[in-house]
């Protein structure tokens, strides 16, 4: 027996669970084999580990379109059954919904390889040239588990090379000085998160972004953290990263060695 725990957050219940709770009622009617409680923006499911992952899994889907719009309940019916975007696409290594309700995947084995890490270990190095999906699939796994409570905060970091640690002569506040260097990040945060969420979760440090200097000092507990290209760290920036790593944490490590900027 297992259970799991999944937080709407903002949003009104109503967009997932339906008017006088009807898709509420097809929910339970799909799982019959789970007790199904919600309260508030929280659903709660009890039963065996495998009816609970496939819980997970569409319901942790759901989430993310009900974000955007209301759900009635045939497209619920629809959902549920996994005829995704008029039945065009498969879940097969899927990993979140995108804004727009699209999958988010896994498109090689590489990246399944990288998704699939994540659950295993604590640690992930990822190495490998410019446009293979790493950095991409690294934010989407972190988006994933803060959706599903795993962890309470995403932590995204960059050696500022190219200004310097120091990044003393840009103007500006931090987070300004360094959104050109963590840009990649936010593009693929803009893709699965929607845009008045993320400023509330940047806003509120559930999301919180510094050039890998300022790391030194923190232990990073209950959080997903991405240390992107990582090849243009010094080793004792590199010691001082992985030693941060605290309780419950997760850090992915991306980067290509053909391209070292030092």
């Amino acid at each position: 027996m297992g259970e799991i725990e999944l937080d709407l957050g903002r949003q009104n219940p109503v967009n997932l669970y339906g008017v006088n709770n009807e898709n509420l009622k097809v929910i339970r009617d799909h799982f019959p084999k789970l007790k199904i409680i919600a309260r508030g923006n929280i659903m709660k499911a009890v039963g065996n580990d495998e009816e609970i992952e496939d819980f997970r899994r569409k319901i942790a889907g759901l989430i993310e379109i009900s974000e955007k719009r209301s759900i009635d309940s045939r497209a619920l019916l629809d959902l549920l059954s996994g005829e995704l975007n008029e039945g065009s696409e498969s879940t097969e290594n899927a990993i979140l919904h995108g804004i727009k309700g699209n999958l988010i995947r896994a498109h090689s084995v590489n990246q399944r390889e990288l998704a699939d890490s994540v659950a295993e270990n604590d640690l992930i190095i990822a190495v490998g040239p410019a446009g293979t999906g790493k950095t991409y699939t690294a934010v989407a796994m972190a988006v994933k588990y803060l959706k599903e409570r795993k962890v309470r905060k995403i932590i995204l970091t960059r050696p500022a090379v190219e200004a310097g640690e120091s990044l003393g002569f840009l103007p500006g506040d931090l987070k300004e000085k360094m959104d050109p260097y963590l840009q990649p990040l936010y593009d693929a945060l803009h893709d699965m998160i929607p845009y008045d969420k993320l400023t509330e979760y940047v806003q509120s440090g559930i999301i919180q972004i510094a050039p890998l200097a300022y790391m030194r000092g923190r232990t990073l507990d209950h959080a997903f953290v991405i240390l992107d290209e990582a090849q243009n760290a010094t080793e004792s920036q590199f010691k001082m990263f992985v030693t941060r790593m605290g309780k419950s944490a997760k850090f992915i490590v991306t980067g290509d060695v053909s391209q070292i900027d030092l």
